[in-house]
């Protein structure tokens, strides 16, 4: 593999803390590499250094001659005035860069909820960034570094660029380097792992499962033993190999080692005992909607369903952005009413609600994080021991030095965990999470799971986090087109759904446009803005768009289903060379009739 960047005896320092202290490493061609750490260790320092971002106090990177290196920070700095397309493409005519599969794909896959004539100053933050993710994927790099890039993305958009950025590169080419706190990402697309700590940098082979085990064999043989840190990786190596099936032929590591690590470490949750203690708190009765639904206008945010929450049930809500999870959660909390359909509560539910704002510590922001704790109970039990808040506190990440800290002096990290923790001294017997995992860094997130694993409580989680979800979640409902529905195969299931009803919508489109896509043939002159035949034209352009960006999925998918193939098995080989013949004929054919649509539609 040929050697592109390296950093020898980096350092770098603030005038409180030193952030690396000689640090060497090196990327070669072919690498996929995930880096992990707590907040404020120096993850996002070290790509910055390593990208020319930032400059070391000490030590140096050097770079391959020509190199093309591309970065996604944390911070947007795209004008406000550009409009999308302007930000990803530049001014072009468009038909100059349609003709490109990856522009179209990243455009579709990231955008296609956004007029790509919108100007970025009237997008959301999470719009915003998903615009400048884009902007990035469709240049050409030789090493890619992605500060949290799956921030904003719902499970459908991260389970495409972790598509996009396995098929980006050809196999023993190219080099990712991602920061994230998405754990099902890093297992997804790298196949090495950093891990930043006390102004050094650890390397592991394999992915985010195989780091586990690492890790855990390296504190179980050191000096040093961290019993509170190992029994919070050893309980979550259990889950990964006694978790979801899809996952235990994917990690890297020697499967007898793991099993040698757990073989003392008892099932993460005891759903008989679970069940036993959640009836007893909150009788049988929790929240029972029936027949609800909610329309705003004339648009249909969830159209009736009915759903009976049980004592104990563990349940994740999947679906896209702005697709009525948060409604549904706002149903069950009961500050949304519903439109149609009745709720009925128990008369114990004390229900708890951790949204995606962190307003609701403004009222507290001057305090000290000892007051603000002080005010509640004194003590709370988790693995059936009692607990003080101060303990808590140091389960979840904080000194004793954060306890004389105000409020607002706190990251974000730790307002979230401040926040997250006093929801769970008022002591709800159900517990809303939406979007609990922003701003944390993954050992924090298997704190708040390991404390939610023994939580005796009704459950349910809204997240773009798929691992979180398979971690804490013990069945999943989805939200497809405004309906409710159950989703016995999880997330994989859930995935397959949206692909068919993204296919359904296409066919009823052609359905809507057929005068422009079959009987009438492509305008070979200028159409009239506002005439059917713009109209009927732009529903076929669209629709032709979807369909090119398919069939380049099927032929990267072929290409991969290639390479992975026994070379002297002829015969089966040529049928799918055949195979590919046709899909790339029908790709050009497609890509013509697009092209002429585009055109016609700029004049």
């Amino acid at each position: 593999m040929a050697h592109l960047l390296g950093a020898h005896n980096l350092h770098l320092e603030y005038p409180t803390k030193v952030v690396l202290e000689a640090v060497t490493v090196g990327i070669e061609d072919g690498d996929r590499i995930g880096i992990v750490g707590r907040n404020g260790d120096g993850k996002s320092t070290l790509i910055g250094l390593l990208s020319g971002r930032l400059s070391p106090d000490g030590g140096s990177v050097v770079a391959r001659k020509g190199l093309r290196v591309g970065m996604l920070d944390q911070s947007d700095q795209i004008s406000p005035d550009l409009t999308i397309t302007e930000a990803v493409v530049g001014t072009g005519a468009k038909h100059e860069w349609a003709r490109d599969p990856k522009i179209r794909d990243v455009l579709e896959g990231l955008l296609s909820d956004v007029s790509w004539d919108a100007r970025i100053g009237d997008l959301s933050g999470g719009q915003s960034r998903r615009v400048s993710l884009a902007a990035l994927l469709v240049e050409e790099w030789d090493v890619l570094f992605l500060d949290e890039p799956t921030n904003h993305l719902d499970v459908t958009g991260v389970a495409w660029l972790a598509q996009h950025v396995n098929s980006r590169w050809p196999k023993g080419t190219g080099a990712l380097v991602v920061v994230t706190h998405d754990r099902w990402f890093l297992d997804a697309t790298t196949q090495m792992t950093w891990e930043v700590h006390d102004a050094t940098m650890d390397i592991f082979e394999g992915g985010y499962a195989a780091y586990i085990l690492q890790r855990v064999e390296r504190d179980r043989s050191s000096a040093v033993t961290e019993a509170k840190r190992q029994n919070l990786l050893k309980k979550e190596l259990a889950w990964l190999r006694r978790g979801a099936p899809a996952r235990t032929a994917k990690p890297k590591f020697r499967i007898d080692a793991a099993n040698a690590l757990i073989s003392d470490v008892p099932e993460i949750r005891d759903p008989v005992t679970l069940a036993k203690m959640s009836t007893t708190r909150l009788g049988k009765k929790v929240i029972e909607l029936e027949d609800v639904g909610v329309t705003l206008g004339d648009r249909v945010i969830v159209k009736p369903f009915t759903w009976r929450l049980a004592p104990g049930e563990r349940t994740g809500i999947l679906g896209a952005n702005g697709a009525g999870k948060t409604t549904v959660l706002k149903l069950l909390e009961g500050s949304q009413e519903p439109t149609v359909g009745k709720i009925g509560r128990g008369s114990t539910v004390n229900l708890s609600l951790l949204d995606q704002r962190l307003a609701t510590l403004d009222h507290v922001k001057n305090d000290r994080v000892s007051e603000v704790i002080a005010r509640h109970k004194t003590t709370y039990k988790a693995d059936g021991v009692e607990m003080t808040p101060g303990q808590l506190l140091e389960r979840l990440g904080f000194s004793s030095a954060h306890l004389s800290a105000r409020v607002f002096e706190l990251s974000g990290g730790q307002r979230r965990r401040l926040q997250f923790l006093l929801e769970l001294l008022r002591e709800p017997n159900v517990l809303l999470l939406d979007e609990p995992t922003n701003d944390l860094d993954t050992d924090m997130l298997r704190a708040m799971e390991d404390l939610l694993d023994t939580w005796p409580g009704t459950l349910i989680v809204v997240s773009h986090d798929r691992y979180l979800l398979e971690r804490i979640t013990d069945q999943q409902y989805a939200i497809v087109d405004g309906e409710f529905r159950h989703v016995p195969g999880g997330v994989d299931q859930y995935l397959q759904w949206e692909q068919a009803h993204s296919i359904k919508r296409d066919s009823k489109a052609s359905e809507v446009s057929t005068p422009a896509s079959s009987a009438a043939p492509v305008p070979s002159g200028s159409l009239r803005p506002g005439s059917k035949e713009h109209r009927e034209a732009e529903k076929e352009h669209a629709l032709l768009r979807r369909k090119i960006s398919k069939l380049a999925t099927e032929l990267v998918a072929l290409d991969h289903a290639v390479a992975s193939m026994d070379q002297s098995d002829y015969e089966a080989l040529g049928k799918l060379a055949e195979k590919r013949a046709g899909l790339e004929s029908e790709r050009q054919a497609q890509e013509e009739k697009w092209l002429e649509l585009e055109i016609a539609l700029e004049r």
